[in-house]
């Protein structure tokens, strides 16, 4: 499949049967989302072509596609305070006549699915008066009340905690079984994948180079030609499932690897995909830049590593060990200014804040914030006071990532 004028996908095919959860894995750039896209027919494809239970997507109108097929998004910024049950009724738009509006079938279906995501006693409240995962629960009741018979997930986990995570795929994996669905989630947890998923495949570089059960397709070779990472292949005693234990840690040979760029150095405290728009933008505008802690994986780890960006990383779900936090300090104590993406905090990596403590007062720190640490603080309101105590201290907030980038030209500016 050609898009943009290249080719990103080469020869991929993958069915899913009823009552099937497929977990989608792969580094950043494989084609995990753009698999996705073509799929939704929201991406324009220039040769190859896509099919949805034997139709051409490409023949499809948008209602058909929509009947066929329902999409949870990695997250949706609502625009309005809908009601949860209104906002799970959209997706019974595809099935209402022209100019129709919603029957009592609807209705009933739209409170299914509520019942099914566990929303139901808060139908009536608006939808800004969920956190992170509530609304990624939401999203998932959208795609239900659509009675499609295909689902499909752009990383479902992104952004929240491990207790989140383990819930939304908790349900999605039920759901799949008791409503007999098709289900397609990407996933960068491979851990995970093995966990909920009946098969796991891989891609890599637009090709599929794996597909199976995850017992079959997990091993420590293809986690080294895949992603490069070296790890040690487990069963769980009780499920016999395989998980992984990545070995490869950021060393001294890595640290004193050229850096790109020669402003700076920034470090960027981050974790599940938040840090790596700032990321990408440093780079390319020529900042030398570190980050972490964070876990093997992650998505922000894996944008560090395409980028060459220094990182420490930890191993998956595991709390920040001494010996990461002290490897932490190191780069921060060499960044000249400190850029806090706005990301989840959980107590596993509550850490990276408490290490921040003291910071201000011997550098810049600036803190992107998007919307309110509470809507991110899985530690029970510690992040939340950490977050107010960098501030007290002299920490900067500002809005998003053109606002920091601008920050931090207008400190390098003052600095020269």
């Amino acid at each position: 499949m050609r898009l943009g004028g290249r080719s990103v996908l080469h020869r991929v095919s993958l069915r899913a049967e009823p009552g099937e959860l497929v977990a989608l894995a792969g580094p950043n750039g494989s084609g995990k989302t753009t698999l996705i896209r073509a799929a939704l027919g929201l991406v324009p494809i220039e040769s190859g072509g896509v099919e949805l239970f034997g139709a051409p997507t490409a023949e499809l109108t948008a209602r058909e596609r929509a009947r066929r097929v329902a999409w949870v998004p990695q997250e949706e910024a609502p625009r309005d305070n809908v009601a949860l049950r209104e906002y799970v009724l959209y997706g019974r738009y595809p099935h209402l006549a022209p100019f129709g509006g919603e029957t009592a079938e609807d209705r009933a279906l739209a409170d299914r699915a509520l019942a099914d995501v566990g929303l139901s006693d808060r139908a009536h409240e608006g939808i800004r008066t969920l956190s992170g995962g509530e609304r990624q629960r939401l999203l998932l009741g959208r795609a239900l009340a659509q009675g499609s018979s295909l689902l499909l997930l752009d990383e479902p986990t992104a952004h929240l905690d491990i207790g989140h995570q383990l819930d939304i795929l908790e349900r999605v994996q039920r759901l799949v079984r008791e409503r007999r669905v098709c289900a397609v989630a990407a996933l960068h947890d491979l851990n995970l994948a093995a966990r909920y998923a009946d098969r796991l495949a891989v891609l890599s570089r637009g090709r599929l180079v794996a597909d199976g059960p995850p017992g079959e397709v997990l091993d420590a070779a293809l986690l080294r030609e895949v992603w490069g990472v070296e790890a040690v292949l487990k069963r769980d005693p009780h499920s016999g499932q395989p998980y992984l234990l990545p070995r490869r840690t950021l060393d001294a040979a890595r640290l004193a690897r050229p850096l790109p760029g020669g402003r700076g150095p920034v470090h960027v405290v981050g974790g599940g995909g938040a840090a790596s728009p700032l990321l990408r933008r440093l780079v390319d505008d020529g900042w030398t830049v570190t980050t972490g802690a964070l876990p093997l994986l992650d998505s922000d780890t894996e944008t560090a590593d395409e980028l060459g960006v220094p990182f420490v990383a930890e191993i998956p779900f595991a709390t920040l060990s001494d010996d990461v936090r002290e490897r932490h300090r190191r780069l921060l104590d060499a960044a000249a200014l400190v850029v806090v993406a706005p990301f989840a905090v959980g107590p596993t990596n509550l850490a990276n804040l408490e290490d921040l403590m003291g910071r201000p007062a011997r550098g810049p720190v600036i803190l992107v914030d998007d919307g309110g640490i509470a809507r991110r603080d899985f530690t029970g309101g510690r992040a939340s006071a950490l977050w107010s105590r960098l501030e007290a201290e002299g920490a900067e907030r500002v809005r998003d990532v053109e606002a920091a980038i601008r920050r931090l030209g207008e400190l390098l500016s003052r600095s020269a």
